[in-house]
């Protein structure tokens, strides 16, 4: 009988323990429940990909040792994923025609809105282009390659314009070029671009300070924040992306309705203009600059993004994902084909025109690439001015010293690349899903690519 109580007090212990742990790390389960959500929404109704691979190859991995907990649900009349970690934590995401998957807290209800999807041939045209250069088909296999199967890079799309001709690409299976994947932080490139948009039609400055209603003050700390620090992440708001699953980031996403009025709310860490900090805030601050200037809402911010970049470019298969206010998710939740944004990085090669018309402001694209204090980043972009010392949200070095020095580019969580080599008039996209903390090889493969330009320009071979 005794020993009967004492199993039972020893089962309640580890019950009341195990209730404990779960109190203390709830927001980490909501994060998780919400990534889910998000992830798995897009999969199925914007990239049209397989969700259970989806979940396989990145959120399971992601998630750890808490992916035996998970389970979600598709409901593709409704359009809709619900998502519960251990039963309890729940998530649900809606998709909306033209918008995309739009996370939905608390009891809060999600405004309509929907945009007629395009059905628009591409002006690549409907075929993978594949080469007939062996040099440059080897490149694309080294951008495939596996050197470690533990560890799979998943590289899901390359795509190569040079000339602005459409030279090389390939595909993972299931993927194509018609195929919007989830871009991550590129999204930042091309809110920098949307930006530079409303500064060519004179709704910004970028050495105005911000106007961001809740910094009206001028006794505020924040008042004297100009865009150009916030797009140069100098702004003095604070690294954002700490190790492990809930930061001001991830917090940011998956826990606050209104990510713009979450991001004005974060104190500085330094004073404006003297410390480069990696800020996702900074983009959700420039998201809502965008909104503001175009109607503030999910449809009408989609419909700016539409008609002045996406549209002009040919970009047909590319959203930006909005909050539950209708501010865009600027600082990284974009789904585009790799074509498409072998089209955006072109823009930044040809000076910000397009098919004749001027896009972004003139120098927009040298701006794009000027060095933000002493680091590797520009406005917006990346670049390889840098390479040695560390990237603190990677551990890993500046730029990608085998390629050439002019070489800048948009780079997003778990290898996702739109490279810009001038001197080599070249774009170079990969993406894919390697969230096992692993190189790409994206640089070597690039590099590779470059030499199979020199070779074929000096042997008169043809490229494709």
């Amino acid at each position: 009988m005794k020993s009967a109580r004492y199993a039972l007090l020893s089962l309640f212990a580890l019950l009341f323990a195990g209730a404990v742990v779960v109190w203390l790390n709830r927001d980490a389960l909501h994060v998780g429940a919400a990534s889910v959500s998000q992830s798995l929404c897009a999969a199925t109704f914007v990239s049209h990909v397989d969700p259970d691979r989806v979940f396989e190859e990145e959120q399971r991995p992601l998630l750890g040792g808490i992916a035996w907990a998970v389970h979600y649900a598709i409901d593709r009349a409704q359009h809709d994923v619900h998502s519960r970690v251990l039963g309890v934590f729940h998530a649900h995401s809606i998709y909306r025609d033209g918008v995309g998957c739009t996370l939905v807290l608390g009891d809060d209800s999600l405004p309509a809105a929907t945009l007629g999807e395009q059905a628009v041939p591409d002006g690549f045209g409907p075929n993978i282009v594949t080469p007939t250069d062996p040099a440059l088909r080897a490149a694309l296999d080294q951008a495939f390659a596996e050197p470690d199967p533990a560890h799979p890079r998943q590289t899901k799309a390359i795509v190569v314009l040079h000339d602005g001709q459409l030279i090389a690409e390939r595909y993972a299976n299931g993927y194509g070029p018609e195929t919007p994947i989830w871009a991550h932080s590129v999204t930042k490139s091309v809110t920098q671009a949307l930006i530079g948009i409303l500064v060519r039609q004179g709704k910004l400055r970028v050495d105005q300070p911000a106007p961001i209603a809740a910094w009206a003050s001028p006794s505020d700390p924040h008042h004297a924040i100009t865009v150009d620090q916030l797009i140069r992440m100098d702004s003095g708001l604070p690294f954002d992306e700490t190790d492990g699953p809930v930061n001001l980031a991830t917090h940011m996403w998956f826990r606050e309705t209104d990510t713009a009025a979450y991001a004005a709310s974060v104190p500085l860490a330094h004073a404006p203009g003297t410390t480069w900090a990696y800020g996702n805030l900074s983009y959700a601050l420039l998201s809502k600059l965008i909104g503001n200037a175009s109607g503030n809402t999910a449809a009408s911010a989609e419909t700016f993004v539409r008609d002045e970049l996406f549209a002009p470019l040919g970009m047909n298969h590319s959203v930006i994902e909005t909050d539950q206010s209708g501010t865009l998710l600027g600082s990284g939740f974009m789904y585009a084909s790799a074509r498409d944004l072998a089209r955006f990085g072109q823009l930044y090669l040809d000076d910000g025109v397009a098919n004749g018309k001027r896009i972004l402001p003139q120098g927009w694209a040298a701006y794009a690439h000027s060095q933000t204090l002493d680091t590797g980043y520009g406005a917006g972009f990346w670049t390889n001015l840098v390479n040695q010392g560390s990237v603190p949200v990677w551990d890993a070095p500046w730029g990608i010293p085998q390629l050439p020095k002019d070489m800048y580019y948009a780079r997003g969580a778990f290898g996702q690349y739109v490279i810009i080599v001038p001197s080599e008039h070249l774009v170079v996209v990969r993406m894919g899903l390697s969230v096992h903390n692993v190189g790409t090889g994206i640089g070597d493969a690039t590099a590779a690519i470059i030499a199979a330009l020199h070779r074929t320009a000096s042997s008169g071979l043809a490229l494709r």
